[in-house]
């Protein structure tokens, strides 16, 4: 199969792309096509690798105002709205809920995802239905699953055993919220806790790290000395981190040393956070992001995340990566030109590197033939526009398509055909 006339990142002019077996042959300008040769094409289209997904809760997904709506808008009533729900939880729903939302993300583009599963749970539901998800969905999209304490893993009985035994499960990211738990000192051990055993299971690490307004939060602190004393610091996640909107500048001069040091990743979620933060202050009123563009500015990785699809915690969403790209690069003021054409980098090569399958990913001659057309010309139109996915590829093969938005006006009695083109 040939990809022809294909605009790509990074380069000038029009692309052809050769596929076979699955995986990229060959890049180039100048190809002659053989007679039986299949050929797609997208007549100057952007040509990007999937979008990918860094950071969702696969488990609660489809469940807003099940049992009750989360009225305060709180990440605290979303905790206890969804602990309501749990007691209802069953592996089938589980398997049902999180298939319709990855079918959805399929259609977006996105091709690989890294789910937080909770594991307080005595029974563990959800991760026996994720790790079969997994498995099931595997032809179609990749699935990391982190195993997320929701109620802490010193503040919920047996926390510590439920999250090892996830983990022996074949779970593939120790995960952690310190700044849920009862006090300071469970939130640091806690930490220990989780960066042993990613020690001893060989797993990522992904922290849910203070995802709160209280500018005392400073978790980050310990998660980045834990990584950087245990040599991790490529392969640990601070999800998060809205404290840090919070944190004074001198305070935080001093943690961008340490920061640089671990060489973490980093994960905001701006359509949730932004929803869900500054919900206890009058006016100033929070933004409830993390300091994404110092932290780009700084060096660090950092990736964009929705977080949450229409459950207690988060009413909306389609699974739309381009709209968290649109939210985030509004609410972190990086919207000069430069900006915006790299922040595309947020929801792709970005991701890549925080779900650590950069040698997977990217449209490179040898590597796996996954990859998405968009209907735009460019990374700037792509975001100003909210370019619609044409089509997506996997290994070569077609696994999503949208057809082309085709919209027009009728004045004084005549129709005009409207591209939103300057």
């Amino acid at each position: 199969m040939i990809i022809q006339n294909a605009k790509l990142r990074g380069k000038d002019g029009l692309w052809n792309i050769v596929v076979k077996d699955g995986k990229f042959e060959q890049i180039t300008q100048t190809l002659k096509v053989t007679a039986n040769e299949e050929i797609v094409d997208v007549g100057g289209s952007l040509v990007l690798p999937p979008f990918i997904e860094p950071h969702i809760h696969l488990d609660t997904t489809l469940t807003a105002g099940e049992p009750e709506w989360n009225l305060s808008g709180t990440l605290f009533e979303g905790i206890q709205r969804w602990s309501e729900r749990k007691a209802f939880l069953t592996h089938e729903d589980v398997k049902t809920r999180s298939k319709t939302a990855l079918k959805w993300q399929i259609a977006q583009g996105i091709q690989h995802v890294r789910t937080h599963v909770d594991v307080t749970d005595p029974s563990l539901t959800a991760v026996k239905a994720m790790l079969e998800v997994k498995e099931e969905m595997a032809p179609y999209i990749d699935i990391q699953l982190v195993a997320f304490p929701q109620e802490g893993i010193h503040s919920y009985p047996n926390g510590v055993e439920l999250l090892e035994e996830s983990l022996k499960m074949g779970v593939d990211v120790v995960g952690g919220i310190p700044h849920f738990e009862f006090t300071r000192e469970y939130g640091v051990d806690s930490m220990k806790v989780a960066f042993d055993l990613a020690e001893k299971y060989d797993r990522l690490i992904d922290i849910h790290c203070d995802e709160i307004d209280d500018e005392q939060s400073r978790f980050l602190e310990v998660v980045a000395k834990e990584a950087y004393e245990r040599g991790l610091g490529s392969r640990t996640t601070a999800s998060h981190t809205t404290a840090m909107g919070s944190y004074n500048d001198a305070y935080t001069y001093k943690l961008f040393r340490l920061l640089k040091m671990a060489d973490l990743n980093f994960v905001s979620n701006p359509l949730v956070n932004i929803h869900l933060q500054g919900r206890f202050d009058t006016y100033p009123k929070r933004r409830g992001l993390t300091r994404v563009k110092e932290l780009l500015e700084a060096g660090l990785n950092v990736c964009f995340g929705h977080d949450d699809i229409f459950d207690p915690w988060y009413p909306l969403g389609t699974g739309n990566m381009l709209q968290v790209l649109h939210m985030g690069i509004h609410a972190s003021q990086l919207l000069g030109y430069d900006q915006i054409v790299n922040s595309i980098d947020l929801i792709t090569t970005n991701s890549a590197r925080t779900l650590h399958i950069e040698d997977v990913y990217g449209i490179e001659e040898g590597k796996p033939a996954n990859f998405i057309v968009l209907e735009a010309e460019n990374e700037y139109e792509t975001i100003r526009k909210q370019a619609g996915v044409l089509y997506s590829f996997r290994g070569g093969r077609k696994i999503a398509e949208t057809k082309p938005r085709n919209t027009s006006i009728i004045l004084d009695g005549g129709s005009e055909k409207v591209t939103f083109n300057k």
